[in-house]
């Protein structure tokens, strides 16, 4: 297995940025991936930009990849799309999973994510956020309509994809029609297609709601035989009844309170073979807690392998 470094912070003396991107100073971007490249990850995930916000092109794209080539630290993953229900929006987002599935072709990644947000029908309303009884935009809140025009514009991106020797994976994510386990087992039955996978991340299911609607260890078992991409994140919980709410604090992968010894375990005896992208911490030292990360995530396939 490849561990992915997806990317969540890229603060670098003298630069402090909360970017998802690689910084696009070319001094600063080398010092970057040299210290991915030593906390022992085997490439990035990125979205289909460039780093300088330059134009996207096939020949820019691939600059970029010598350059991340280069430095040992290639593309592995893509991330693009968006929510495909919405008038307002499934045009532009349905163009842009089609662009992030050329962008991987060109940066030599062989698979794309995909997340089905739509953004907030009601921006600071009842489950606008995480941790509350409700969540908008939800599996619970979706019409069997929102998943046939769903399961049809991934098809059309897998049919492109498939074309170019890629993998889609769609993302377990809050505020989406795809957040548990039942309901992407519905969408990927409805999609149909053998290179479109899960991305089973537990700590999108964790956070949905007040009370996680499955736990962690019936959602990773449920869904590692139709994995094809994984995040992996941790979080603990605070919860906080007085007012149906709980707050989630991100933390190392072994000091929060999924279980990946028992996730991982699950995933390989399900015999998954893919990447293993860590999210990187958003605030203090990402270098160090993810550099714990990727330690913890090694030991465990070690161990896995006696």
């Amino acid at each position: 297995m490849h561990i992915v470094y997806a990317i969540r912070r890229c603060t670098l003396y003298p630069t402090a940025t909360t970017t998802t991107d690689l910084p696009p100073d070319p001094a600063q971007r080398k010092a970057f991936l040299r210290k991915i490249r030593d906390m022992g990850f085997d490439g990035v995930e990125l979205r289909p930009a460039l780093p300088d916000s330059g134009e996207v092109t096939e020949a820019t794209v691939q600059a970029l990849r010598k350059e991340l080539e280069d430095a040992h630290v290639p593309c592995l993953a893509v991330r693009g799309g968006g929510g495909l229900t919405h008038p307002r929006t499934a045009t532009a987002n349905q163009k842009r999973l089609e662009d992030a599935i050329h962008y991987a072709s060109w940066i030599g990644a062989d698979l794309v994510n995909t997340i089905l947000g739509e953004g907030m029908r009601d921006p600071g309303g009842p489950g606008s956020g995480l941790g509350q009884p409700v969540s908008q935009g939800s599996s619970r809140l979706a019409s069997e309509e929102n998943y046939d025009r769903t399961a049809r514009g991934l098809t059309k991106a897998a049919d492109i994809a498939a074309n170019l020797n890629l993998n889609l994976t769609v993302e377990i994510h809050q505020h989406t029609i795809c957040d548990n386990s039942w309901s992407a087992h519905h969408l990927l039955d409805l999609i149909n297609r053998e290179n479109v996978g899960v991305n089973p991340d537990l700590g999108n299911i964790y956070w949905t709601y007040e009370t996680p609607e499955e736990t962690c260890e019936d959602a990773i078992c449920s869904l590692a035989p139709r994995a094809g991409y994984w995040h992996c994140k941790n979080l603990t919980r605070v919860h906080i009844p007085d007012v149906q709410h709980a707050i989630f604090l991100q933390v190392p992968l072994p000091d929060g309170e999924i279980d990946y010894r028992f996730a991982l375990t699950a995933m390989v005896n399900a015999g998954y073979d893919g990447c293993i992208a860590i999210e990187g911490l958003r605030l203090g030292d990402q270098f160090y807690g993810d550099q714990k990360s990727v330690a913890y995530v090694k030991d465990l396939l070690e161990e896995l392998k006696k």
